[in-house]
């Protein structure tokens, strides 16, 4: 009687907890944040800021008022010519004579020439739906919000001679991956590559 018991106990509490589970709970799953360090709070900013370096005009004693210079600002990272030669040259496809004269100069001035790069983002991924379906691989929804913002400024003998810039002013994305056989899901694709193995 007292093994039926605790057999009842723990069957009501598993059955509470499958309960609580599949009614949803989406606060339960979790939620990520990335953020990388800057003075700019949004990609607004940001951008505006970028658009007051002018390519030559500005100089690099500009580039620390405005914001982009690694000296002043985190983030910003220097770039040798070699760097920047696989930047604009990634594959035997493009040659020099495909790339704007202030680029090819930079190349050719070799050491004189470098370049400050700067990734700034500001996103927040969260997970929603159903907790017992999220948790145990069934089903798996994601969204993410935040901006995202991506410049270059090519410097020659101390002067800005070329820039570019990218980005996502407003990321709304939202992804789903059903499993319908939940966990058993990559077991069953252990086995079958065992199989496969298999003389």
């Amino acid at each position: 009687m007292l093994y039926m018991n605790r057999r009842s106990s723990w069957l009501l509490v598993f059955a509470g907890a499958l309960l609580l589970m599949s009614s949803g709970c989406s606060s339960l799953l979790p939620t990520s944040d990335t953020v990388t360090r800057s003075k700019w709070k949004n990609y607004h900013d940001v951008d505006a800021a970028f658009a007051k370096v002018v390519p030559f005009q500005t100089r690099t004693n500009d580039l620390k008022s405005i914001g982009f210079h690694p000296s002043v600002s985190p983030n910003v990272h220097v770039l040798t010519y070699v760097e920047v030669m696989q930047r604009f040259m990634p594959n035997p496809a493009i040659t020099k004579a495909d790339l704007p004269d202030a680029v090819r100069d930079c190349l050719a001035a070799r050491e004189k020439s470098y370049a400050y790069e700067v990734d700034l983002s500001d996103t927040h991924s969260k997970r929603h739906g159903n907790l017992f379906l999220d948790v145990f691989g069934f089903k798996r929804r994601t969204t993410e919000t935040g901006w995202q913002f991506k410049g270059l400024v090519l410097i020659n003998d101390g002067l800005v001679v070329y820039k570019l810039s990218a980005g996502d002013p407003m990321i709304s994305r939202e992804s789903s991956r059903t499993k319908p056989l939940g966990p058993f899901q990559e077991l069953d694709a252990v086995v079958t590559h065992s199989v496969s193995l298999a003389p």
